[in-house]
């Protein structure tokens, strides 16, 4: 796949998760929990490799932000958890893991992020365990439609034609 292919998809899902962000979102405390935002983390990484799915991320986060439908806390947590996920899959081609490696990077690494920045940016008391809990639903039903997703793409032999 070309450069030019690999930024035209992390644009096109950068787009449908600014766009669904208006839609779909669940308020939890102080942060909004964002599903589609993993789906598109877990799919990016598949798709176009670790570094697009960070950028992907930044740029979603950023239109969320932008547009009053995300939370400081979509950078961290998105952003670790699309590293992770495409690093993951960049090492092991297992869905599975990538799809773990999200929850992982979001739920735990990126909820311990989004607490210091709770903390010391915005002043705010956080518990980090409330923020891991919310991070890891989130996380855990983006991740799993995700890989449903990329398992039929998958069982059709599509992800071959993709590499």
């Amino acid at each position: 796949m070309s450069k030019l292919q690999k930024m035209v998809y992390t644009s096109i899902i950068s787009a449908i998760v600014a766009i669904c962000s208006t839609i779909i979102y669940i308020p939890v405390g102080l942060a909004k929990i964002f599903p589609i935002q993993h789906v598109a983390n877990v799919l990016t990484a598949v798709l176009v490799g670790p570094y697009y799915a960070v950028a992907q991320a930044l740029i979603a986060s950023t239109i969320r932000n932008l547009a009053g439908t995300g939370s400081l806390f979509a950078f961290p947590g998105s952003m670790i958890g699309a590293l992770l996920a495409g690093l993951v899959y960049k090492r092991t081609k297992s869905l599975g893991l990538t799809a773990i490696g999200e929850v992982i990077g979001t739920g735990i690494f990126g909820a311990i992020a989004a607490y210091f920045i709770a903390s010391l940016i915005l002043g705010q008391e956080a518990a980090l365990f409330g923020l891991v809990p919310a991070f890891m639903m989130s996380s855990f039903a983006g991740a799993a439609f995700a890989f449903f997703i990329l398992k039929i793409i998958d069982s059709r032999q599509l992800l071959k034609k993709i590499d």
